[in-house]
């Protein structure tokens, strides 16, 4: 078996405004909350955007309750980490879609945070684990991508430029969680950060298997192994991405 190539450090001083995009809350807080707990403390602008509202995500919560309770835990953990933005979307949990309407969506809400690093997860068919990703990640994964192109063009949902959102290009975007990382976001110090972010979902956690790794448990699985592929004796905790310039 062939090395793995090194990783690059993400150059943080590239950018001082971030988005998120991922379909339903805790998907940020599987990592990548440690990486946005960094950015804000060092006084980046980081907002959220949720294409779902995780409403069919317990399966002994009805979706018409779930909904604005998984949201209200989404905001809480969010806070955790000094993000005061969140939004979602009108899509329904479980059964996104890749298309042209959610391509819009998404180039809606980069045009109105004009971010310059967009973040999301992978699209691909597994996580960097080997484990299956979820159908709705995969959607909005792909659709992320496309949509940094899209908001940047004028003569695509020029409807959005007829609504006020003119064209805005981002430098870059992250995807994180997938099989290829190219660059890593040095999180030491911030695994606790990440933790609290994610005990804040606790009507989900509630809900998960007995078996199911706690938050601490988990994250310092994920964030520690990040590191082990970094293989620097500094690096403690990592969030690993693969970066695309745009």
């Amino acid at each position: 078996m062939s090395p793995q190539p090194a990783l690059a450090a993400l150059d943080e001083t590239t950018f001082d405004s971030v988005l998120c995009v991922v379909a339903h809350p805790d998907d940020i807080e599987y990592g990548i909350a440690a990486a946005v707990a960094k950015w804000t403390t060092a006084g980046k602008r980081v907002s959220y955007f949720l294409l779902t509202r995780g409403e069919a995500g317990i399966d002994t919560m009805d979706p018409v309750d779930a909904a604005p309770a998984r949201a209200d835990e989404e905001r809480a953990s969010a806070s955790v980490v000094g993000v005061d933005t969140v939004e979602f979307g009108d899509h329904s949990d479980g059964v996104v879609e890749y298309g042209v309407p959610l391509r819009r969506d998404i180039a809606a809400a980069i045009r109105r945070h004009q971010p310059d690093l967009v973040v999301t997860l992978t699209h691909a068919e597994t996580f960097s684990a080997g484990n299956l990703n979820q159908a709705d990640h995969r959607a909005v994964g792909l659709a992320t991508l496309d949509a940094t192109a899209d908001a940047g063009n004028r003569w695509i949902f020029p409807e959005l430029v007829a609504d006020g959102l003119e064209p805005w290009k981002v430098q870059a975007v992250a995807v994180a969680a997938g099989p290829n990382p190219t660059h890593f976001v040095d999180v030491t110090g911030h695994l606790d950060d990440a933790v609290e972010s994610l005990e804040e979902h606790r009507l989900y956690n509630a809900a998960l298997p007995d078996d199911f790794p706690k938050p601490a448990e988990l994250l310092g699985n994920i964030l520690g192994g990040g590191a082990e592929r970094v293989g620097d004796s500094a690096v403690t905790h990592a969030v690993l991405v693969e970066l695309f310039a745009r």
